[in-house]
């Protein structure tokens, strides 16, 4: 049981090889939410119902392999995943709003480069725009580490470093239906599978994304060497000109997951920037 399906109908899309699944709630404008790898939809506990009550409809988006999803697909990964946010914009009907965290804001970044009439704006959650900077031998060891027979297991161990800062007040429990979830037939394998994405192609065309941008990051997140100096490269590439920019928001005692650590902080930013939006005569987002 997804820690979100009180408060929004899980549904399913057909992708060939297998079914994505989704819960939603409310109406209104599209927002499309997406969590990081290892990570479920219900990540965005926090978030996903004040949005709803805000007027919009949410979407909250599984991962291929995760949660609710399948995990009978052929390959998994930044643009997979931005195959999958297209095909659900599609079928809900855009353009939206996409909230991406951690590799899904690489993947939210290329749903905005392959379709820009999909999309209105982003909301970049601790966001992997590039492939950091790495060490091959600690890249060889991340590989072994994240390897099918113990996947589960190691990254159930690291997941608490990745909260630094302040914990949510539900971790142990959130904590804990991340592990049960991953248990199940194919979690493992797919997760594995996951974390041998690349974000060259996100990086290659972030320069080009024309919708406005968030980008929310935690002052602690141990996945950059410096989140803030991150954060504002990721910035100087929506600065370009034709393009909409990009707004910063840094959040204290916070690490990868801000959003569920501090949603006192991130929640009333992201719908500041959500509702600041132009709206189409029909309710719905206008195209950026």
């Amino acid at each position: 049981m997804n820690a979100t399906d009180h408060t929004s109908i899980l549904r399913h899309l057909d992708r060939g090889e297998g079914r994505l699944a989704y819960g939603l709630a409310g109406s209104g404008p599209l927002v499309v939410t997406s969590p990081g790898m290892g990570d479920l939809r219900s990540t965005y506990r926090e978030l996903s119902p004040q949005l709803v009550n805000a007027g919009f409809r949410v979407a909250d988006a599984e991962l291929r392999g995760h949660g609710d999803s399948d995990a009978t697909f052929s390959s998994y990964g930044d643009s997979e995943t931005a195959d999958d946010l297209i095909a659900l914009i599609d079928e809900l009907g855009g353009p939206a709003v996409i909230v991406g965290n951690s590799m899904s804001a690489g993947s939210a970044v290329l749903v905005a480069a392959r379709r820009p009439d999909l999309v209105a704006g982003l909301v970049l959650v601790g966001p992997f725009v590039r492939n950091p900077p790495m060490n091959p031998l600690l890249g060889g060891l991340f590989r072994v580490m994240m390897a099918r027979p113990w996947a589960a297991a190691v990254w159930n161990a690291y997941l608490p470093s990745l909260y630094a800062g302040q914990k949510p007040a539900d971790f142990a429990e959130y904590r804990a239906s991340v592990r049960t979830e991953m248990r199940r037939p194919g979690r493992a394998a797919a997760f594995s599978r996951t974390t041998r994405t690349s974000h060259a192609e996100a990086e290659q065309r972030v320069g080009s994304v024309v919708a406005p941008a968030l980008l929310v990051m935690g002052e602690s997140d141990p996945d950059f060497r410096d989140p803030a100096g991150e954060a504002r490269w990721i910035e100087s590439q929506f600065a370009r000109p034709g393009q909409a920019g990009a707004e910063i928001v840094m959040v204290p005692d916070a690490g990868h997951y801000p959003h569920a650590q501090r949603p006192e902080i991130v929640t009333p930013a992201v719908l500041a920037f959500v509702t600041g939006l132009p709206l189409a005569a029909n309710g719905g987002f206008e195209r950026a």
